[in-house]
């Protein structure tokens, strides 16, 4: 009788965790209150969309993420690849994301009144590969991708911009990435797709000696994304993200800038510092934005 009772107790155990793993998959939890950002959104009359990076925050999965940007009153992102997802899915941000964890991103950024616009930076080693991330990306509304990807790419990537109709910007890393300095990234775009162009990062153009205001006046009519920083030193490598405003950049200089170019697109904030507690310096970034518009 108590081999028949331990065995009743063990099945009814087991039958308990399949229930409760069957639950969360259906019902997923989630550890923190869902928010929204509450504007107002001034950038928005200059067709500018003010978000962040959710690498930003990649010691979160994405659904913390996703609340940390909605707490800095921001409703757009841009997606990095390899992030868990969270909400009870261990998946991560790839093009290999099943049909469920893609529903699940869906829903937490419609919770949360949040736009994926963008996604990356984010590499291939074939077409193959490269037009996984491109199908990935239609399914998800993405409408940049950001890349840094190889000159012997770029022909059939030219291609997969039109065929998807997504567009491709090519990101700078700091000196001596291959695309640091602007005048590279205009000749790998020579020739190619209208739907092909740049996602500038100020900040590294920054730790690459490089002006921010001629840098973007190289690139003008062909800036589609912007990785927006700003660094506590100038032309040094080592150089770390502070609050928008209090740093070597000139925020209102950039702001000009972009509005005489009559920029349309996005600004993800990557904010590359205090990584365990950087929402507040992100908010604030946010705020000093806003007032220097």
């Amino acid at each position: 009788m108590k081999q028949l009772t331990k065995l009743c107790s063990g099945i009814l155990a087991v039958a308990l965790l399949m229930f409760a793993s069957c639950a969360s998959k259906v019902h997923p939890t989630t550890e923190e209150a869902v928010t929204k950002a509450k504007g107002p959104f001034p950038e928005e009359k200059l067709g500018w969309k003010l978000g962040a990076q959710a690498y930003t925050f990649r010691l979160f999965n994405f659904e913390q993420a996703l609340n940390r940007i909605a707490q800095s009153n921001l409703r757009f992102v841009e997606a990095f690849p390899g992030q868990e997802i969270g909400a009870g899915s261990t998946e991560k941000m790839t093009y290999e994301l099943s049909p469920e964890g893609r529903n699940l991103v869906k829903q937490l950024l419609k919770d949360r009144g949040i736009t994926l616009h963008a996604y990356g930076v984010v590499g291939a080693k074939d077409k193959a590969e490269w037009e996984k991330i491109f199908q990935f990306a239609k399914d998800l509304g993405v409408q940049v991708i950001n890349a840094e990807p190889s000159e012997d790419q770029l022909d059939y990537l030219s291609a997969l911009c039109d065929q998807y109709d997504i567009r491709l910007a090519i990101h700078n890393h700091p000196e001596p990435s291959h695309y640091w300095n602007p005048d590279v990234v205009l000749k790998a775009l020579e020739g190619r797709s209208a739907r092909m162009g740049a996602a500038a990062d100020v900040g590294h153009w920054m730790r690459s000696s490089l002006d921010p205001i001629a840098s973007l006046k190289k690139l003008e009519g062909k800036i589609f994304h912007i990785h927006f920083k700003d660094l506590n030193a100038f032309g040094d490598k080592k150089a770390h993200d502070v609050i928008w405003g209090t740093g070597k950049l000139g925020l209102k200089e950039v702001q000009a800038e972009l509005k005489r170019q009559n920029y349309k697109g996005m600004f993800s904030a990557e904010y590359e510092y205090n990584w365990e507690n950087n929402q507040p310096n992100v908010q604030e970034s946010v705020v000093n934005f806003r007032s220097a518009l």
